[in-house]
């Protein structure tokens, strides 16, 4: 299904007009109509907009071979869960915390922010990401910088389901969203490696 099929059923199960779409979006209703016309396609920017306003993801916004399955466009749509969809992990990683670009082959990259930090590098790359290969915490995990010349451990953070994962270098830290034991004993280890608070980790 294509991204201009999806645009209009997606709308039509929220029940609004290319009118009220477009103004939640900051954009003309020409521009509504012609995204769904496939005739033009949205901005980033604007997919990540609608990707929060239809609560689905932005993979399958874009990606013709994942479908939406909407049987009452007035009464319920819901996201198909393919086979592989529900083995996605989602999460941020900085561009720079790598050692090897080829990791990145491995992502869907949905997002990606510059941000300027009082750290080193300067300026890190943050990539947000999808990836449906079943290894990736032990791929992340081999391509993690530790350096001390290069800004000390790096992580990526990262969810499947409900479970958070944390990586370093060949360290796989784990919890269960919730679980407040499991998250005390990883902000330990996470210490041990020098980062003093994990709060600010998007759960």
């Amino acid at each position: 299904m294509k991204l201009s099929e999806k645009i209009q059923i997606l709308r039509k199960d929220k029940n609004y007009s290319q009118e009220e779409l477009a103004e939640k979006l900051c954009v003309s209703r020409q521009a509504i109509s012609k995204w769904e016309l496939g005739t033009t396609l949205p901005e980033t920017e604007k997919l990540i907009l609608l990707s929060n306003l239809f609560n689905v993801s932005v993979d399958v916004l874009i990606k013709d071979d994942l479908d939406i399955d909407c049987k009452n466009y007035n009464n319920t749509c819901h996201q198909i869960v393919n086979s592989s969809l529900n083995n996605y992990y989602e999460g941020l990683l900085i561009k720079e915390s790598i050692s090897d670009e080829n990791i990145l082959d491995l992502l869907n990259v949905n997002k990606i922010e510059l941000w300027k930090t009082e750290g080193y590098p300067k300026y890190w790359t943050a990539i947000y990401f999808t990836s449906s290969d079943i290894d990736l915490p032990n791929k992340l995990s081999k391509v993690m910088i530790s350096d001390e010349n290069f800004g000390g451990n790096w992580y990526v953070d990262f969810k499947h389901n409900n479970t958070k994962y944390i990586v370093f270098k060949d360290k796989i830290l784990k919890y269960e969203i919730g679980n407040i034991t499991e998250k005390k004993k990883v902000e330990i280890e996470c210490k041990k490696l020098g980062i003093l608070d994990i709060s600010d980790i998007s759960e």
